[in-house]
């Protein structure tokens, strides 16, 4: 009986602590960027160019870099009212070759038009127009941060297969870190599969970086497929088709995004 009373009052001082955090949130506001994103309009670095351009209204004035979101306040996106998104979409899907990474209607056969979801979402990073593989979209632009931000060094993992045959210094090379784009890759885990196809877990995001990186030692790729993002996995998803992320992934997801940042990724 006594450990039944213990657990109900360290409930209610939970509960209690929860309350007034959000009624000290709702006092504060919330930033602009912020509530564009978890309305799942767009990203927070979009959000920042929005405003930039003078896109978005909070009632009749302008909104600018800064400013917060009240109770009651009606925000305008290019002059249509936002309505906060309740559900949390997040979708794995397994990009063909030739679609493109964006929601940009000038980019021929983009992502989102490929997949017709019926609600706004958008890509978590990118996979060039000839990579194929596991790529994730959402509606929650807080978490696209905290997942693709280099300095939280979270995972992806690819099977490659180059035109010629593999050499141990190739792998060693790869592995260390190869010279592009003014910099040096960061040391990653590469191992080879076949005579021509290795897997490689990158923990950042350059441009084409797998593709330059092979360049770079003279090798050219052929097939690029990404299998893993963090733990969510391609499995035996067909091509050009999507699924929900389980609720285990989901959860899993949240425990290691739990301490990252989510400062806007920077180009």
């Amino acid at each position: 009986m006594r450990d039944a009373i213990v657990w109900s009052a360290d409930r209610f001082f939970g509960i209690f602590c929860f309350i007034g955090k959000e009624v000290m949130g709702e006092q504060n506001g919330i930033r602009i960027n912020k509530y564009l994103s978890e309305a799942g309009v767009c990203s927070r670095r979009e959000a920042d160019r929005a405003l930039t351009a003078g896109w978005i209204r909070i009632g009749s004035k302008v909104a600018g870099l800064g400013d917060r979101v009240y109770p009651g306040d009606t925000v305008f996106f290019k002059g249509k009212a936002v309505k906060m998104e309740e559900e949390q979409i997040l979708l794995a899907f397994h990009k063909p070759r030739g679609v493109v990474c964006t929601t940009a209607k000038k980019e021929g056969v983009n992502i989102v038009d490929y997949i017709n979801y019926p609600k706004r979402i958008y890509p978590i990073g990118r996979l060039d127009k000839e990579s194929t593989g596991l790529i994730l979209l959402t509606n929650n632009g807080d978490i696209v941060n905290k997942m693709m931000r280099a300095g939280n060094y979270h995972e992806k993992e690819y099977v490659v297969t180059v035109h010629r045959e593999i050499t141990d210094e190739f792998i060693m090379q790869m592995s260390k870190g190869v010279h592009i784009l003014d910099t040096v890759t960061r040391p990653c885990k590469i191992w080879k599969t076949g005579a021509t196809e290795f897997h490689i877990i990158l923990t950042q995001g350059l441009n084409r970086q797998i593709r330059r990186m092979c360049e770079a030692l003279g090798y050219k790729v052929r097939t690029l497929k990404r299998l893993r993002i963090m733990n969510i996995k391609l499995g035996n998803l067909k091509e050009g088709t999507y699924r929900p992320v389980t609720d285990s992934e989901w959860k899993e997801l949240q425990r290691l995004i739990q301490d990252s940042s989510n400062e806007t990724v920077k180009a």
